[in-house]
């Protein structure tokens, strides 16, 4: 669980862990399910004190989601995910990139 977390979100936590491991999925898989998913939310909520644009600018909540966008879509992840992606590469020129340059770039 991550620091800095009340207990409403640790009952989350657990909630959202527990539910991915009744859906077949390995239990630290489930653990980073639950991680993001909490951390977006405290994100979203103002309870942390750094978070992604994503976290900030999706209008749907990752839970009322539920997936939706979960890298393996008709369309593959957004280009916001893929920008972050490209940011944690230190791929230049990011910011001007396409969709599409964007996905080349981090070998998608």
């Amino acid at each position: 669980m991550p620091a800095g977390s009340n207990r409403k979100r640790e009952r989350q936590y657990e909630h959202i862990k527990e539910s991915a491991e009744k859906r077949g999925t390995s239990e630290g898989r489930a653990k980073e399910i639950a991680a993001r998913t909490v951390n977006k939310e405290r994100a979203r909520s103002g309870e942390s004190k750094t978070a992604s644009r994503t976290s900030l600018k999706d209008p749907k909540s990752s839970s009322q989601r539920g997936g939706e966008r979960s890298h393996s879509g008709a369309q593959g992840p957004t280009r916001d995910q893929l920008y972050e992606e490209a940011k944690k590469k230190n791929v230049r020129g990011r910011s001007s990139m396409s969709k599409d340059e964007l996905r080349k770039a981090v070998g998608r």
